[in-house]
């Protein structure tokens, strides 16, 4: 795993078993692109990599010299002006007003180990030889400016990380206008980008489209990631598919404004960039200050899409998440939320409580109704105390009754909201991310609090400090409903307001620092109405997030398909809820709700007290199936097999580290008629290694599994076999395979 610095050349090769990363510095002292890809030998001179030529109208750096032109040239973290015309990496303002910066080599470290980057998630190593990095610094000494471009190789992971401080030792300020977290130049465009885009309740669906001239961008600037899409993408080669091919992915360890695109020009060379949104952003920097950008994840696969989110899975798994929780199996919890919405008292929660005891379940949530006096959504967000009338007494005497039922205790909170009707906004109005005096948005009548402010910030944390510290809480889900609009930070001048949205996130997670520190027994899940801000800067802080309030198992195998493509399913928050089902009043069998669930974190939303006795012992065969399997879900290796994007069936699986167990979900949402045989082959196995499958009375080969296929044929194929593929819409199966 070396790092290897030429001096003679001026190159620099990061490489390990599977990929190779390699910088030249150019003749105007500037770092160049020169590959990025799988592994190659390594040799003492890579130059001949570098291509220049002479083009029609372009500019060149040196005079006499027609064939030098940054327009042409492939860059580390390139700039607009002198002579590059395509999207700039940063923009930095003078006092002068001038834009034109000249940043060139200085010097450079390599070491050991993984640099943390102070007051952002990032991902980490648990001992220095887990990987190696380099810190490139650049110099503009006119402004007495440096620019320290740090990249950090895994030895186990085909993984670069990437970011970079700017650092100001000048008399003069300076301005970042934008201030991206990494650019990657490929020396051809014959990709298709693939990204997850969505709403409510449809989040994270698959997008693939061929890449053309021009810019290709996903972003946000509503204050957190987003539904609409998430800080991720992938460029496929086209012919790549979920087994094959080259995929390069891309993913921002950040959960606010960003922005990320492919350039393609029109000599063919695609440039990726990827950082926080240059809208609304404008960050001023004095002598002696420095800026951190977020983390950008690179990961290079010649296995496909499967084999760039198998990466992402295990490197965010055990390098990105951390705390108590990161290896733990997740307890299966009730969420009194679809049970009850805000319609409850102390009876009702415990009467629901023992219906989860008496059927396995080992967490209880009490989400949302449980303070101020909070019976609808209009009042009451910030006002941190129980509602000890509602509750019929101290939410700490509640937590412990439902603690001797042998359940955890766990509680719903949204700390960055308030309503107006509120203790908190009556007394501090100025404290909304808005400009008092005018007209403000509300959404779900509720306003955004001013995370910026450390004034803001300490009064939500010592309320939620003092509760932790008195009520046995064993779990919190901390939520966000609403995006931004008036962005402004009353009491703050002009220069503060270009770093208010970047401040904001700096908050959120100095806040969830505090809390998970001060509590480390506690499991956060996080969630933003959903999965608006389901990315790996939430799961830094909180192992799992709350996927989508979409609970529909057929909406679902889109959703936790789509975000299987970055994250693990160990993150995923899963549950069976009612049926007819409270977002789509679709009905589905309660089975086939479990089957979509169980590749998650798994819960159930509903009232248990209106089940029926069929009901309740299918949900305890279920909770001891997950408490079986769990640790096999949460920690395997998992293969999408049929998208649920392509067709009417979906099929993922999981496979167990040694390769002796295995789990396969299989759905087919629609009753066929009439129609062929159906097979479905399998992947992770061992070939030589013969297993048993559930439902089957013949045992199989991993190869046969594999190459063949698993027979799924049904009453549609004309097979009447009982438990393969019954007959009925929405129908689900979940197969155990398991070495013999």
């Amino acid at each position: 795993m070396p790092i290897i610095y030429n001096e003679k050349t001026r190159e620099f090769h990061l490489y390990n078993q599977e990929i190779s990363y390699i910088i030249k510095i150019l003749d105007n002292d500037q770092p160049g692109q020169l590959y990025y890809g799988k592994r190659l030998t390594h040799r003492e001179d890579f130059g001949h990599l570098f291509e220049y030529a002479m083009r029609d109208m372009s500019p060149y750096a040196f005079e006499g010299n027609s064939t030098f032109s940054l327009e042409n040239i492939k860059q580390e973290y390139p700039t607009f002006g002198c002579g590059d015309m395509r999207f700039p990496a940063y923009e930095i303002e003078r006092e002068n007003g001038s834009h034109v910066v000249e940043f060139v080599y200085k010097e450079h470290k390599i070491y050991n180990g993984k640099p943390k980057l102070e007051g952002l998630p990032a991902t980490y190593v648990e001992s220095d030889d887990e990987a190696q990095t380099l810190e490139l610094v650049l110099e503009d000494t006119s402004i007495n400016t440096r620019i320290v471009l740090l990249y950090t190789i895994y030895e186990a992971f085909p993984v670069i990380a990437r970011s970079v401080r700017f650092e100001c030792d000048s008399d003069e300020k300076i301005t970042l206008l934008s201030a991206m977290s990494a650019c990657v130049d490929l020396p051809d465009k014959d990709y298709e980008m693939i990204d997850l885009a969505g709403v409510w309740a449809r989040e994270r669906h698959v997008r693939r489209h061929k890449l053309d001239y021009g810019i290709q961008s996903i972003y946000s600037m509503r204050g957190c990631s987003s539904y609409q899409f998430n800080p991720f993408f992938a460029l496929a080669r086209e012919n790549a598919d979920e087994f094959q091919g080259q995929v390069y992915g891309f993913s921002l360890v950040y959960s606010g404004n960003f922005l990320a695109q492919t350039e393609v020009d029109n000599y063919d060379t695609a440039r990726v960039l990827m950082g926080i949104h240059p809208n609304g952003f404008k960050w001023t920097l004095g002598k002696g200050e420095s800026f951190q950008t977020p983390e950008m994840v690179m990961i290079y696969s010649e296995a496909g899409l499967n084999g760039m989110s198998q990466t992402f899975h295990k490197l965010y798994r055990t390098r990105l998440a951390r705390g108590t929780w990161r290896d733990k199996v997740r307890p299966i919890l009730i969420n009194s939320w679809e049970a009850f919405y805000f319609d409850f008292d102390a009876p009702k929660l415990l009467g629901l409580a023992d219906a989860a005891a008496d059927l396995g379940m080992e967490l209880f949530v009490l989400d949302d109704g449980w303070f101020g006096k909070r019976d609808d959504s209009t009042s009451s967000l910030g006002d941190w105390y129980p509602n000890e009338e509602k509750l019929k007494g101290t939410l700490k005497e509640l937590a412990e009754k439902i603690n001797a039922k042998g359940l955890k205790f766990g509680l719903w909170i949204e700390p960055e909201m308030t309503n107006k009707d509120s203790d908190l906004y009556r007394a501090h109005p100025d404290w909304l991310l808005a400009e008092q005096g005018k007209r403000i948005c509300h959404s779900r009548t509720q306003y955004v609090l001013d995370f910026s402010k450390k004034e803001v910030r300490e009064y939500i944390g010592d309320m939620l400090e003092n509760l932790l510290a008195e009520v046995p809480v064993s779990y919190i889900k901390w939520d966000m409903n609403r995006t931004f609009s008036e962005v402004f930070s009353n009491g703050n001048d002009r220069e503060y307001q270009g770093k208010v949205c970047h401040k904001y996130i700096l908050g959120v997670y100095e806040l969830y620092e505090r809390l998970t520190s001060r509590f480390p027994h506690v499991l956060f899940e996080s969630c933003a109405s959903g999965g608006a801000r389901f990315d790996p800067g939430m799961l830094y802080y909180a192992p799992q997030g709350w996927t989508s309030d979409d609970t529909d198992a057929i909406e679902r195998l889109k959703i936790q398909y789509g975000t299987s493509m970055v994250y693990p399913v160990s993150c995923m928050g899963s549950h069976v809820s009612a049926s007819p089902n409270h977002q789509t009043n679709r009905v589905t069998p309660i089975e086939t709700r479990a089957d979509v669930a169980y590749f998650g974190t798994f819960g159930y939303e509903l009232d248990l007290l209106k089940l029926g006795e069929e009901e309740k012992e299918e949900i305890r065969r279920q909770i001891a199936f997950m408490k079986e399997k769990r640790d096999l879900i949460q920690k395997g290796t998992f293969y999408r097999l049929k998208s649920p994007f392509e067709g009417n069936e979906t099929a993922w699986m999981i496979v167990s580290e040694d390769q002796k167990k295995a789990l396969v979900g299989y759905y087919r949402v629609m009753q066929p008629v009439n129609v062929g045989f159906k097979r479905l082959k399998l992947k992770g196995l061992k070939e030589d290694i013969c297993y048993k499958v559930s439902g089957y009375d013949y045992d199989c080969y991993g190869d046969e599994l594999m190459q063949v296929g698993m027979i799924l044929s049904g009453s549609a194929s004309g097979v009447w076999k009982k438990g393969v593929n019954d007959k009925g819409d929405f129908q689900a199966k979940v197969f155990e395979i398991v070495a013999v």
